[in-house]
């Protein structure tokens, strides 16, 4: 479930959730993933089409993609997403989860605000401004201290963290 509202994990509204700042609830199992950073991507069939950016101020001649800054759970993108605003941007598309941005960007609508992991494995898209970043977001697992001996939260978190695992393996090489 791809939602931008906090889901209540004690009161079971998911059993499992992965989020972006570290949860507030006292009964909850909480795991630190890993930690990442906001940044701008766009596709090249865009950027050819539109120019690329060659320092911040240039993005006010583009459309920019972003989650709501209303949203919890990003507030480190949001605050690259203000920082980014003071450049009056002429055209924005604000959506309300990072699948929409992604797809957003894929179909050449604009440049888009997204996790670095997510751009890594999307062929097709490139870094807009790499030097422009937000704050590090930590990403927590957590769930209901009731489901610690659940095997499926055992086995959903073994999966995240094997995911993670090649990912960061998939990082070292391209460096």
């Amino acid at each position: 479930m791809l939602e931008e509202r906090v889901l209540d994990l004690p009161m079971r509204e998911a059993d499992v959730a992965i989020r972006m700042k570290e949860p507030s609830q006292a009964d909850l199992i909480r795991k630190r993933l890993m930690t990442i950073r906001m940044r701008l991507y766009a596709s090249k069939e865009y950027l050819e089409r539109h120019g690329t950016p060659q320092e911040i101020s240039d993005v006010s001649r583009h459309r920019l993609i972003f989650q709501s800054t209303k949203s919890p759970q990003v507030a480190a993108g949001a605050s690259l997403v203000l920082h980014l605003m003071t450049f009056e941007i002429p055209s924005l598309l604000t959506v309300n989860n990072y699948f929409g941005v992604l797809q957003g960007v894929i179909h050449n609508l604009g440049i888009g605000i997204l996790p670095d992991y997510l751009a890594m494995d999307t062929p097709g898209i490139v870094p807009v401004l790499p030097e422009v970043d937000s704050a590090e977001v930590p990403v927590f697992l957590a769930y209901p201290e009731e489901l610690r001996q659940s095997r499926r939260i055992a086995a959903f978190r073994d999966f995240v963290q094997g995911e993670i695992t090649a990912m960061r393996r998939q990082q070292r090489a391209a460096e």
